[in-house]
């Protein structure tokens, strides 16, 4: 017969308990935020570099096709922008810095196009997942025009997540895997 030192079997308890209520803390502070600002390897490289960004994941959003591929998505005729979604710690950083870092990385003037890239697919958007978070962008979208900080007024769409697709393998972590220290703010 097994015997079981009840202290130990009660301290294993209390343990288990208190690492319970740090795991439940830690996911209420861990948020989702989807962005697109062209081209994504670029865009996912600059927010992986922000302290309390946990994770980052390519894809494709706001468009009409379930399950679009690069190829498809490149035609232009599934609406879909390539995008990222940032997971984030919101006790470390905020959505807020997370808009401004969104708007210092990219040309939010411009319409289906990004320094080279151009079609709808490299559209500056904004995809929220509530209506806080719209407000949060709209009052930032107003602050950055009233700023003076670009000659033209910003013409990010702004819209409610709908499906996010993972983008194909080879394009996560593109700049990582080879090396390459993307844009730097």
């Amino acid at each position: 017969m097994i015997t079981v030192d009840r202290s130990l079997y009660k301290f294993s308890l209390f343990l288990l308990s208190f690492f319970s209520i740090i795991m439940a803390e830690e996911n209420t502070n861990q948020k989702e935020a989807f962005f697109a600002a062209g081209c994504f390897w670029g865009v996912e490289s600059t927010f992986q570099q922000l302290e309390g960004v946990k994770s980052t994941t390519v894809g494709y959003t706001g468009g009409k096709v379930k399950n679009p591929s690069y190829e498809l998505v490149c035609t232009g005729i599934t609406d879909h922008a390539e995008a990222v979604q940032v997971v984030y710690d919101a006790s470390v950083i905020s959505y807020e810095e997370l808009l401004d870092t969104f708007f210092e990385l990219h040309d939010p003037t411009t319409i289906d196009r990004q320094g080279p890239d151009v079609g709808s697919q490299y559209r500056s958007a904004i995809f929220y997942t509530n209506e806080e978070e719209k407000t949060l962008v709209e009052i930032k979208i107003n602050q950055v025009n009233e700023s003076g900080k670009f000659r033209s007024r910003i013409v990010t769409e702004i819209a409610p997540i709908n499906n996010f697709y993972d983008a194909e393998d080879y394009h996560q972590d593109y700049y990582k895997k080879r090396g390459i220290i993307g844009c730097a703010i």
